[in-house]
């Protein structure tokens, strides 16, 4: 008897953040005629966590979204219900099932495997490519037996594939990790070219706070979202939405997010640790703190936008500032200034130093204390 037939788009990762995201845009799109189809979700861990969502999303029963925060200064409280997940397999147990329908039925990859998604494991090697193999351990050789068996059998068939981490150039690098993984077990220079050159790896950002999960699947997400890919001929979409931009400039909207968004975030973390506040103090009530809202705005006023002025392009970093004043002014969003404080001095680095250096090379003359002060603190 011949399987039943596999969803068009695979996605890795069982995370609130795809339930409210991809997920939903694919839902949403479903409704308009403008997908490609359904998607079926790969469970790649054995955490308890994953394997209770994956259980609930094998039913195909659509789960809750529940939209809160402010658009436009606006409350929005609505419950969406996504019904886009067509099946749940576990990757370890489910093996042969999903070479099967990669071969045969796959069209689009999503992923969103967390910070250790890209790294490999030593216990991965070619003799995976059996037929009758276990699963690979690591995300990428997972990829590899995945895409060979899919060359094998229709070498004119590529896939699009859409990495969701939050990684820059995440499409480039994933690619990179695969081609190197596939001449490291010494597999077919025809293969390589293959994935060189006929699939389809994305670029792109993904911008949306998913603050809460529900149990035992749904999630609590802000009004804003962002996914960001980066053109390339013979992409597949998955699906058009509102809220996907296909852009020749995905450095722009990295921009954007990293100088405007993230930056922001630090500089309250930097004046959390360096002003002794409030050990569980929010984003929100940080914003509803007059003076330390007003020092937020000098800084994305007089540090932050003149650089994207210099660069022609102020009228997208107002519009974009405009969304995250909602953002951090999210009533419904219990964001911990703590959590954010994570790791702060490498963020600082990440998100405040480029500032600085683009404004020493378009900007010469604008001073950026506040930057400067963060970046030369020992917080």
């Amino acid at each position: 008897m011949e399987q039943p037939r596999f969803a068009p788009i695979v996605q890795f990762g069982t995370s609130r953040f795809l339930q409210a995201h991809v997920d939903l845009f694919v839902s949403q799109a479903l409704e308009q005629g403008a997908a490609i189809g359904k998607i079926a979700v790969v469970q790649t861990t054995d955490s308890p966590g994953s394997t209770a969502r994956i259980k609930a999303l094998a039913s195909g029963d659509p789960y809750p979204v529940r939209i809160q925060g402010l658009q436009e200064g606006l409350p929005v409280d609505i419950l969406c219900w996504s019904s886009s997940v067509q099946q749940a397999v576990h990757a370890a147990s489910q093996w042969s099932l999903l070479r099967q329908a990669f071969v045969r039925d796959i069209q689009v990859v999503i992923s969103n495997t967390g910070d250790q998604g890209y790294c490999l494991d030593d216990a991965d090697n070619a003799h995976l490519l059996a037929s009758d193999a276990r699963a690979p351990i690591s995300f990428p050789a997972k990829l590899l037996v995945l895409l060979h068996g899919r060359w094998q059998a229709n070498p004119d068939e590529p896939v699009s594939l859409f990495p969701c981490e939050l990684v820059a150039r995440n499409g480039d690098i994933l690619r990179n990790i695969v081609v190197e993984l596939a001449v490291a077990w010494r597999l077919d220079e025809a293969f390589c070219d293959y994935l060189r050159g006929q699939c389809r790896w994305a670029n792109s950002l993904v911008d949306r706070i998913v603050s809460q999960a529900l149990e035992p699947v749904g999630a609590v997400a802000e009004p804003y979202a962002l996914w960001a890919i980066e053109q390339q001929p013979g992409l597949t979409l998955p699906c058009t939405h509102p809220a996907i931009v296909i852009t020749d400039d995905l450095d722009h909207h990295e921009r954007l997010k990293l100088f405007i968004l993230n930056a922001g975030h630090t500089y309250l973390a930097e004046r959390w640790l360096l002003d002794k506040r409030d050990a569980d103090e929010t984003v929100y009530q940080a914003m509803n703190a007059t003076a330390l809202r007003k020092d937020l705005e000098a800084m994305w006023r007089e540090e932050v936008l003149p650089v994207f002025a210099a660069l022609g392009q102020m009228s997208s970093a107002q519009a974009y500032l405009e969304t995250v004043r909602d953002r951090f002014l999210n009533p419904f969003l219990n964001h911990r200034i703590a959590d954010i404080a994570g790791n702060h001095s490498m963020k600082k680095l990440r998100r405040m130093q480029p500032i600085v250096e683009l404004a020493g090379q378009h900007l010469a003359d604008l001073a950026q204390p506040k930057l400067k002060a963060a970046l030369a603190s020992d917080c």
